[in-house]
């Protein structure tokens, strides 16, 4: 079985997605049998790569809000983040481009840790308030999970993994995405959101069950219709 899993790096929702789904897969029966791919999706594709903001002044603005009422509501998230273990400071974080960081994602995954990967950056990012958003922040930590710097290097700075990216969220767009995190497990089933792990769970026991058909054996002596012939 594939999960496919659409998100950026930058996405509050999808690092507790993320979360989410491992607490869901704890618990499925099936989990050696699951690959998860991480998908690429921009949530802001128009900022300039190599410009960076800080995140709280600049979301007050996207949105109209004073900067108080957007630190309540970056707060908040916090406070979800932290229920599942994540400790965020998003009022002290800065935004950028993610093209380069979705590219190594790729890179990484050739190397069979585009898992590791992504959890780094989503570590880094959220929780040690570090940058993604340019070749010499990114390298280090690719480095932390086993790729090599002289091929992580040449690899973002001539871009070869932008097609992959851009035909992740090309799919997406196919799909129905809208945002991020999206689910979607073996091209038929799909879920949008932070979904809860009880729900992922469920999806994912749906999915199993659609693609393994009961397996059937000849019929014994038994009951039918509610009445037994003794």
């Amino acid at each position: 079985m594939q999960v496919e899993v659409w998100s950026d790096v930058v996405c509050p929702w999808c690092y507790i997605g993320k979360r989410k789904l491992e607490t869901a897969l704890s618990t499925f029966a099936h989990a050696d049998q699951v690959e998860v791919v991480w998908r690429s999706f921009q949530l802001d594709p128009s900022v300039p790569e190599g410009h960076t903001d800080k995140t709280l002044p600049s979301l007050a603005a996207k949105y109209g809000r004073s900067v108080e009422e957007m630190r309540g509501q970056l707060a908040h998230v916090e406070g979800i983040a932290a229920e599942v273990g994540l400790e965020y400071h998003l009022a002290d974080s800065v935004s950028g481009n993610t093209l380069l960081a979705h590219q190594l994602i790729h890179l990484a995954a050739e190397h069979g840790l585009g898992g590791a990967m992504k959890e780094r950056l989503l570590h880094a990012y959220f929780e040690e308030q570090r940058s993604v958003f340019d070749v010499d922040s990114l390298v280090p930590l690719a480095v932390e999970v086993g790729l090599a710097e002289p091929e992580v290097r040449p690899a973002l700075t001539d871009r070869r993994y932008l097609s992959a990216v851009r035909e992740d969220i090309d799919t997406a767009r196919a799909l129905g995405a809208t945002g991020v995190p999206f689910f979607v497990i073996d091209r038929t089933y799909g879920a949008a959101g932070a979904q809860p792990a009880e729900v992922l769970l469920q999806l994912l026991e749906r999915a199993w069950a659609d693609s393994h058909p009961l397996l059937t054996v000849p019929a014994a002596e038994g009951c039918e219709d509610g009445t037994c012939a003794v």
